[in-house]
């Protein structure tokens, strides 16, 4: 199963030009870029962890292609993706974000079904990587 969240999650894996075309469109929008990884990839676990500071002042996609490369270095078995941030309407709002990598083996999601009151049922999407291992350990 292949996780689609972001920009793009339905094609093929970006190559690094691709990526590099992207971070200079953003960049000449003048969007700040920043490049986030994770263990966890439910689609509500909207905080990943950011790799070093956001990289606001940078203006030449290989400075950024070169971190996104020393972040796929030090966590080669986590989602690493880009987020672009724009703030000129005064407040820091994502406007585009993509997956540059994804781990070799990707898990998937379960489907929990639970009875409540009234005969209810309540269904919450469960990732098999939180279950099987601690976090830190998941891949």
């Amino acid at each position: 199963m292949k996780l689609t969240q972001g920009a793009f999650s339905f094609l093929p894996d970006l190559t690094d030009e691709q990526i590099s075309k992207q971070i200079a469109y953003a960049l000449s929008k003048s969007w700040a870029v920043s490049i986030e990884f994770t263990d966890d990839p439910h689609p509500r676990n909207n905080y990943w962890e950011m790799w070093g500071l956001p990289l606001f002042d940078i203006k030449d996609p290989g400075a950024i292609l070169f971190e996104i490369n020393m972040c796929r270095k030090a966590k080669p078995n986590y989602y690493i993706k880009v987020a672009c941030f724009d703030n000129t309407r005064g407040t820091e709002s994502c406007v585009l974000s993509f997956i540059v990598q994804r781990p070799a083996y990707e898990p998937g999601f379960r489907l929990s079904r639970q009875e409540v009151a009234g005969r209810n049922l309540v269904y919450t999407i469960e990732s098999y990587a939180v279950t099987s291992k601690p976090e830190g350990e998941r891949y």
